[in-house]
């Protein structure tokens, strides 16, 4: 058997390179095979929303039932077409923060979004990546990416593509796992989770937008002090 080195990621840096990759990934995601790719926070794996393609998901990473995926959208008619319940409030939030490190839990989609995206009260959690050669894979596939971090359980959130390899070596050379690789990233904190399916809005993970930033927005925000 090969050593990690033996596997070569998909370049996914020049322009020139994510034109050559984006097709690549897609016939992947449609096959039903898992990516892993850069964002703004730090290397995730995702796939298509399609039950198969999640239940994939979730045997790579070893998920505990239960912990649902986030999806990554390229736009906000994305959301509609989806189906998702935006309130005034969210609507405020995405306005003022989108595309960037803010997750928000949304009602609605129970016709396109499998249970296992869902968390306990039935909520999806929706992000409008920020980072440009993602956000162009997403807009040509039309749909989202579901998006979990690219570590084994325990592990280090990845940065670079050779740590996702490094992890996941025999997934990769097997083939039902492609890497793009976006360079290296720089350490940041993950988005910051804001449930939106209550009466109030309500950080439920503190990240990269602290609650006085996003209180600019929606002053009535609840959590994270």
């Amino acid at each position: 058997m090969g050593s990690p080195t033996d596997v070569r990621p998909v370049p996914f840096w020049s322009l020139a390179e994510i034109d050559a990759a984006i097709p690549r990934a897609m016939a992947h995601v449609q096959d039903g095979g898992v990516l892993a790719y850069p964002t703004e926070t730090v290397y995730g794996f995702g796939g298509a929303i399609d039950t198969d393609a999640v239940g994939a998901l979730v045997g790579l990473k070893d998920r505990p039932l239960g912990k649902p995926f986030l999806l990554l959208v390229s736009s906000s008619a994305m959301i509609g077409r989806l189906g998702l319940h935006m309130t005034h409030a969210s609507s405020m939030l995405a306005a003022r923060f989108w595309p960037g490190p803010l997750t928000l839990v949304l009602r609605g989609a129970e016709r396109r979004v499998p249970a296992r995206l869902r968390g306990p009260e039935g909520g999806v959690a929706v992000r409008w990546t920020s980072h440009p050669a993602l956000q162009r894979l997403i807009a040509s596939l039309g749909d989202p990416l579901t998006s979990t971090s690219a570590n084994r359980p325990r592990q280090p959130a990845a940065l670079a593509a050779s740590e996702v390899i490094e992890q996941f070596a025999a997934q990769a050379r097997s083939g039902t796992l492609m890497v793009l690789d976006g360079g290296r990233l720089e350490p940041s904190a993950p988005s910051t989770v804001v449930d939106c399916t209550g009466t109030r809005l309500r950080i439920i993970r503190p990240g990269a937008l602290s609650a006085l930033e996003l209180r600019t927005a929606v002053p009535d925000l609840v959590g994270d002090q």
